[in-house]
């Protein structure tokens, strides 16, 4: 196994975080190809919440951007951030959760790939955490932007996938009780 590769077994419960990084309406309304975006963003949502815990979303400067769109907020008990900074890794009480959490694998989505998910991403890589990008449930304005700043951050040894491949990881079993419940997600 290379050195970027991640195996299904390295996905485990007490390791895991997901990243919602600013789907707020400002942001989200020009971005390219947004409903299959937020649709995945959803689903990546409900199967989590049902499989994982350590749910982190992210706002953008909320006083002028907004706030998360309410579709996209998970039920109670995750953790917003609001930030200035791009990077989420330059917020000093975030990366002390996730040391405190004993958190080793970020599992991101969001807007814009190009910009805040981008310099979380490499700074997150930078200080040892390995990343997983939901490809299809992230986005840009542009869509080449999008494009090679997921070039950029899987040659920095993120790992690329999809928000149906990461729901089955996580699951890892068609015997697991909320199966169907997840299956039922998916095809939703």
């Amino acid at each position: 196994m290379k050195d970027h590769e991640i195996s299904s077994d390295k996905v485990s419960a007490k390791l895991n975080a997901l990243l919602i990084i600013d789907t707020q309406e400002k942001i989200i309304r020009p971005i390219f190809n947004k409903d299959s975006i937020v649709k995945n963003i959803k689903k990546l949502i409900n199967a989590y919440q049902i499989l994982e815990e350590n749910i982190f979303v992210s706002e953008q400067n909320p006083l002028k951007l907004g706030v998360t769109i309410p579709a996209l907020l998970p039920k109670p008990g995750f953790r917003k951030i609001e930030k200035m900074e791009f990077s989420l890794a330059k917020i000093d009480e975030f990366l002390k959760e996730l040391k405190n959490k004993k958190i080793t694998n970020l599992i991101v989505c969001g807007i814009e790939t190009h910009i805040c998910i981008q310099q979380t991403v490499l700074d997150c890589l930078q200080i040892g955490f390995e990343v997983i990008l939901i490809s299809d449930a992230m986005g840009s304005r542009n869509k080449i932007d999008h494009e090679i700043a997921l070039q950029r951050m899987t040659q920095r040894g993120a790992i690329l996938t999809t928000t149906e491949s990461m729901i089955f990881e996580l699951c890892k079993t068609a015997d697991r009780k909320e199966f169907k419940e997840i299956r039922n997600i998916i095809i939703s």
